[in-house]
């Protein structure tokens, strides 16, 4: 084995395949050897012939299809949710998007599998077996591995390994094989700590690398492989995984071989019992296998699988957009309910009909019908009719209805309503919606209401009593006119009568009384007939007065209130739509070269196939 950059000689290895300019190259006789053998190719190679290391994409790449869409949905959430969901519950879907970042700008051409086991699983063993050679220490003094090891089967993986935290004194290349090895070129595998080691710092390694590498092969002995440690804190949690998972069932060596199969028959069930979907029947999932690193049975089946499925290259994607669905599961609470939202009509026309009532706009309406109708008598009635409702208000001078007067406790009583009406609207709205939306719309109403009784109140100082000034319709001169005719004929007609008694016009009683009486019946007539005629025009001058102010009110309204919670439902429309494509859906079928891979029991199905 092979240290790509060791104590004292980091300086020279590669950052992320480009060998750094200006700076010690590092050597130790291997890579003289190897670059002079290429060199050496190179003069007696045709000139069109391509080597693979030159077919490789090139280092770092960018994400397309669907995961560049989920990514930037994911990005416009969690900038249109920062002020509205509690930052905890963003930190998931932040670290995503920080971890998709950072893998973007490192080798595409790599994939970093990482092998996981609890103590005396046998995963070192396995590690040396997929190298084939010694690369990490085994042995009975548990835990044998204490710190990450890496074997890297080609260059330019430098990058990837910073991220980890992997030592230089712990990278390695394999020498069996070298750059010929062309099956594996790609692949990075890291062996992990034992995850359920008595030292905390191994388990913390642990827990960091799995959240960073692309897949995930996880070691399982006999014994411990129900362990609920693992089930409980790893495989379960992420069991959205499953396409970047493999588990292996190692040690079969120690079995029978219908004990290996009773043995994987009950791993595959505890799987299924954590929603780790499993790659059988077709179906994209973990991908399960029984091997013996010690005698070597199933590894050359396992090696083929990793090999097939470094090749893909898109084991970063699928990983990333197993995160993204991750992130999506935790955040659903915040953006997905099953009651449905928003403000209709009739809650709007509720709200305009409260604010109408605390403005007293059917109020206003009826006095300025009343008052119209007052003008129009007083106008239009007799002068004696006149005389005795003047007297009557005389009678009552220095006296006050209390029903013109405004106590204190009706302007309170309008402020509640105001209130009560914020209040509802408020409730309809945020009805149906997740918890921290629906706490943002009755804020939203909060605030509008503050100032909102005293807006409607210098609208209504603004809008002007409309009984103040009625107009006057154009035949009311006209009945103004005849009621002065009959009251005239009343005067002419006892003038007449009084001239006969006094001997001043000769007797003739029949035609005075005949004018008087004219004049009596009709005053009372023209003032009915004036009455009859002004019903239709007062009620449509207090509807218009209501209307005016009831459009006015409704107007404060919704500026003050009914905008600024359409304007929260509009924001949380468009993060339920981001949501919406986050949350998406993808191919999770790993397949390559129309193989899919888990329809295929390697090494772990020596009695057959299994029924389930």
């Amino acid at each position: 084995m092979v240290d790509v950059a060791d104590d004292g000689r980091e300086r020279g290895r590669e950052r992320d395949g480009a060998p750094g300019r200006g700076r010690e190259s590092w050597d130790d006789g291997l890579i003289a050897r190897r670059a002079a053998e290429r060199a050496a190719a190179k003069e007696g190679e045709p000139a069109e012939e391509v080597r693979e290391e030159d077919t490789l994409p090139p280092l770092g790449g960018s994400y397309g299809g669907p995961l560049r869409t989920r990514l930037d949905a994911l990005h416009e959430l969690v900038g249109l949710s920062r002020t509205r969901v509690e930052s905890e519950a963003l930190a998931e879907a932040g670290r995503v998007l920080d971890e998709a970042a950072a893998r973007q700008r490192l080798s595409s051409r790599h994939t970093v599998i990482a092998i996981a086991g609890a103590t005396g699983s046998g995963k070192s063993t396995l590690f040396n077996a997929l190298a084939g050679v010694p690369v990490s220490e085994t042995g009975l003094r548990r835990p044998t591995t204490s710190a990450p090891i890496a074997l890297s089967w080609s260059e330019g993986s430098a990058g990837l390994l910073d991220r980890l935290a992997v030592p230089g004194r712990l990278r390695r290349r394999p020498l069996a094989g070298g750059a010929a090895d062309t099956e594996l070129q790609g692949l990075v595998l890291i062996d992990l700590p034992d995850h359920d080691s008595a030292v905390t710092a191994h388990r913390d390694q642990v827990d960091r690398v799995l959240g960073l590498v692309d897949a995930v092969i996880w070691v399982v002995d006999p014994e411990k492989y129900a362990d609920a440690a693992l089930h409980e804190r790893y495989l379960r949690p992420l069991a959205g995984h499953a396409e970047v998972t493999f588990v292996v069932l190692n040690q079969i060596d120690r079995l029978g071989t219908e004990a290996a199969d009773l043995v994987l028959d009950d791993l595959r069930r505890l799987l299924d019992e954590d929603g780790v979907a499993l790659g059988e029947h077709g179906e994209p999932g973990a991908t399960v296998l029984s091997v013996s690193a010690l005698t070597g049975e199933g590894v050359p089946e396992l090696r083929e699988l990793v090999a097939r499925f470094v090749q893909e290259r898109t084991a970063p994607e699928r990983r990333l957009a197993a995160d993204v669905d991750a992130a999506a599961a935790r955040l659903r609470p915040a953006y997905v309910t099953d009651g449905r939202s928003g403000l209709d009509e009739r809650a709007r026309d509720a709200f305009t009909d409260r604010l109408a009532i605390a403005v007293g706009a059917q109020a206003a309406g009826e006095a300025a019908e009343r008052v119209w109708r007052r003008g129009a008598i007083r106008a239009c009635g007799t002068p004696w009719l006149r005389l005795y409702r003047r007297y009557e208000r005389m009678r009552a001078h220095g006296f006050t209805d209390p029903r013109l007067v405004s106590p204190a406790e009706e302007e309170l009583t309008a402020r509640q309503r105001v209130e009560q009406a914020v209040r509802i609207v408020a409730d309809e709205a945020s009805r149906g919606l997740p918890v921290p939306w629906a706490q943002a719309v009755r804020e939203a109403a909060a605030r509008g209401a503050e100032g909102l009784p005293e807006a409607l109140d210098e609208l209504t100082v603004t809008v002007g009593d409309p009984a103040a000034r009625p107009p006057r319709p154009a035949w009311w001169p006209a009945a103004v006119l005849a009621q002065v005719v009959m009251t005239l004929l009343q005067v002419f007609g006892a003038l007449w009568l009084v001239g006969q008694i006094v001997g001043v016009v000769p007797p003739g009683l029949l035609p005075p009384v005949l004018v008087m009486v004219g004049g009596i019946v009709g005053g009372p007539l023209v003032e009915w007939a004036c009455e009859g005629a002004v019903k239709g025009p007062a009620r449509r001058y207090g509807q218009e007065a209501e209307r005016r102010l009831r459009e006015a009110a409704a107007a404060c309204g919704r500026a003050r209130v009914l905008d600024p919670v359409a304007a929260e439902l509009v924001r949380y429309r468009e993060v339920r739509e981001q949501y919406a494509t986050v949350v998406g859906t993808r191919p999770s079928a790993r397949m390559a070269g129309g193989l899919r891979f888990g329809t295929t029991r390697l090494g772990a199905t020596r009695a057959g196939v299994r029924g389930r």
